[in-house]
């Protein structure tokens, strides 16, 4: 398996642009922390100090912090103090890393495809990446290389659509901004791009360019009970498909990095597990009824990553302990991808 190595320069700009990305979530929750507003409102012949916002829900509240006095005056000039200072440091670094994706781009460290990254932002914005979706098929890839400081065969990694694991079992919160709430997948998709509508396949989404956004789910068991197919309850919204297989994937630990997209900035991925993902695509690459050349193309992932695993990711040893949730001869038919062997890694 042939992977080419970061270099030197590379290296510490990937390290420089994690901690700052990680500044920036951090300054970007600081922020959000003090959003909305503290305003006096009279009722009945008194001043009420009133702090207005929104919900996890995206419902816009009000509550009364109590009646106009120096305590609740002294509480509206340190809340309005905190709010600039965290927008005065989320400006700031928001600056800085404009500066880091410039020096990405001059590096060639983009990878992720630009349609992707966004939409993913977008899904991380609404509190949804990690909680309730999982973002499955050829972008995880992404970020198994990032963390693995290596870039695979570019045309292992080259993908025109992108696959999102749907797991309602713990429940999905919107998180809402002060602009809207939006309670439906395709409307923040169509955030991303307004060209993207819902496809025949009502678990499809398509833009004008023909990207695809495919919702999906695990097999229902036992198949009589309910549960939730649409991130939200909009009639007009994506209906996540339930496919074969895909209880591994949801049931597999969650594996975070940090990628870098073709603009040289920063994007969280939530994946599975990689070695779960490359059993996975193993299995699909046996499969009698996958088209065959997916199947040669799912064959050539799972020896992939499986590679990057032994080779890079040694943390995550193969261990049939910690792989309770693949089948077992699942795990043993895999094994053989995850043998250390000699790589023609290049800088």
């Amino acid at each position: 398996m042939d992977f080419q190595e970061l270099n030197n320069d590379q290296r510490r700009e990937v390290v420089n642009s994690q901690q700052r990305f990680q500044a920036l979530r951090d300054a970007k929750e600081a922020y959000d922390a003090h959003r909305g507003s503290l305003t006096w409102t009279e009722s009945k012949g008194h001043e009420y100090l009133v702090r207005s916002y929104y919900d996890k829900a995206g419902l816009r509240k009000q509550s009364s912090l109590g009646t106009r006095s120096a305590e609740t005056e002294k509480m509206k000039v340190d809340f309005e103090a905190k709010r600039a200072a965290a927008e005065n440091r989320l400006r700031n670094l928001r600056d800085t890393m404009d500066r880091q994706a410039a020096v990405n781009r001059a590096l060639g460290l983009g990878r992720v495809p630009l349609i992707g990254a966004r939409i993913m932002r977008a899904l991380d914005g609404f509190g949804m990446l990690g909680s309730g979706i999982r973002i499955l098929g050829t972008n995880a890839i992404y970020a198994y290389e990032a963390s693995s400081g290596v870039r695979i065969d570019p045309g292992l990694a080259t993908t025109e659509d992108i696959d999102l694991l749907f797991d309602a079992r713990g429940g999905l919160t919107f998180v809402a901004d002060d602009d809207v709430s939006e309670s439906s997948l395709l409307k923040i998709l169509q955030r991303v791009d307004t060209s993207f509508e819902r496809a025949k396949q009502t678990f499809r989404a398509v833009n004008r360019d023909g990207y695809l956004v495919d919702l999906i789910k695990p097999m229902q068991s036992p198949p009589w009970k309910k549960a939730p197919d649409k991130i939200g309850s909009d009639p007009e919204d994506l209906t996540a498909v339930q496919i074969e297989g895909l209880d591994w994937l949801q049931n597999s630990p969650a594996f975070e990095a940090t990628a870098i997209d073709e603009k040289g900035e920063p994007v969280r991925i939530v994946a599975p597990d990689p070695r779960v993902w490359a059993a996975h695509k193993l299995w699909l690459s046996r499969r009698a009824d996958r088209e065959p050349l997916k199947r040669q193309r799912d064959a050539a992932q799972a020896e992939a990553v499986g590679a990057l695993v032994a080779n890079y990711l040694t943390h995550l040893p193969f261990d049939a302990e910690q792989l309770k949730m693949l089948p077992k001869e699942v795990v043993d038919s895999a094994e053989p991808l995850f043998a250390k062997r000699d790589t023609a890694a290049r800088a």
